[in-house]
């Protein structure tokens, strides 16, 4: 049954790592429940930071390397994202060191960004120093923005124990719809495909 489902137990065991592998990925719906956690005491605010972090750099920087080596052939074959291709090639063209920062925050480009990035020829180092730099400033904005909806939930509801299990489905939930609803726009604005 859901109420003996113990979710504290879980996030505490298991939340640092769901974090680490979250942000690997893309991570932003992840960050705000571990602020969220962090708020109820299930987490510390600082690990949940440091643990984004670190994933958010590790991912990145897998992402530009790949770019590096293998950009010239894999980027033409990701039809799905020539447009986000296209707008991050003309970032990095215009302003090299701030697309490195301000890619992770743009949706639909944490993929593909770093990797058009790496097929750019930016310097190594250049990528990792505002890669770090952004993954910081990325992953204390969302944790924060958890920590504060946890805040405000618990002014409003008081006591979060009790509803720990639905606000976790209901963010989840909202997140994907927000998902669904940018994406059917982005669709949308897209030029059609010629031959169709």
């Amino acid at each position: 049954m859901l109420e003996h489902l113990d979710l504290n137990a879980l996030i505490a065991a298991y939340g640092y790592w769901v974090i680490f592998i979250g942000c690997l990925l893309e991570g932003e719906t992840v960050l705000i429940l571990g602020g969220m956690a962090a708020h109820q005491g299930a987490l510390q605010w600082a690990q949940v930071v440091g643990w984004a972090t670190l994933g958010g750099i590790l991912g990145d920087q897998l992402l530009f390397w790949t770019g590096r080596y293998c950009g010239a052939r894999l980027l033409p074959r990701l039809k799905r994202h020539q447009a986000a291709i296209e707008r991050v090639q003309g970032l990095i063209q215009r302003y090299p060191s701030t697309s490195v920062f301000a890619v992770r925050f743009l949706y639909g480009m944490r993929l593909v960004g770093p990797m058009v990035i790496g097929a750019s020829g930016l310097a190594p180092w250049r990528f990792a120093l505002l890669n770090v730099l952004g993954a910081a400033v990325w992953a204390s904005l969302f944790v924060g923005a958890g920590y504060w909806a946890g805040e405000a939930l618990q002014q409003l509801f008081g006591d979060l124990k009790p509803y720990r299990l639905p606000i976790v489905i209901a963010v989840v939930a909202l997140v994907a719809v927000a998902a669904l609803i940018r994406h059917w726009r982005a669709r949308r604005k897209a030029p059609p495909s010629q031959g169709h």
